[in-house]
């Protein structure tokens, strides 16, 4: 799961539609940071690529918080993450997010099913909160924007 999760982002920060959508299951989906909703690899690939080609996209730092099996071809990985804009080496708050990504087992291989990324405004707690989760993440930055990139 870790992988699958490892590969997503990757293929996110190389600016890759096409590797990203073959980690989707045909009918896989995504809600976006934004709300936007994209359903099927084929739809991915192709709102993907646009929004790479029309945008210099900021590259994801992550930390897995959890790995759960729901049933022997089914998982559910939640995890904080961060994005440092293109040419900076820090994670801007504004784009701190928690994800979860429901992965399915097929053909002996592990696919994304949904994959769903929430701002994390902390409502009530912002700055508490906020300033906890990019300080995290800033400490981990430098290692998983090399192990990404």
């Amino acid at each position: 799961m870790r992988e699958l999760y490892q590969s997503l982002l990757t293929a996110w920060n190389r600016r890759e539609a096409g590797e990203m959508s073959d980690l989707f299951v045909a009918d896989g989906s995504i809600v976006g940071f934004d709300g936007s909703q994209h359903v099927g690899s084929v739809d991915i690939e192709t709102d993907l690529g646009r929004i790479f080609s029309m945008h210099a996209t900021p590259s994801f730092v992550a930390i897995v918080r959890e790995v759960r099996f729901l049933t022997p071809g089914a998982a559910l990985l939640r995890a904080v993450a961060g994005l440092v804009p293109s040419g900076a080496t820090d994670v801007d708050p504004a784009g701190n997010s928690i994800q979860s990504l429901v992965a399915v087992r097929q053909h002996h291989r592990w696919r994304i099913a949904h994959y769903h990324v929430t701002p994390a405004a902390f409502h009530g707690r912002p700055e508490e909160r906020s300033d906890e989760h990019t300080s995290e993440l800033q400490s981990h930055s430098d290692l998983v924007c090399r192990l990404l990139l």
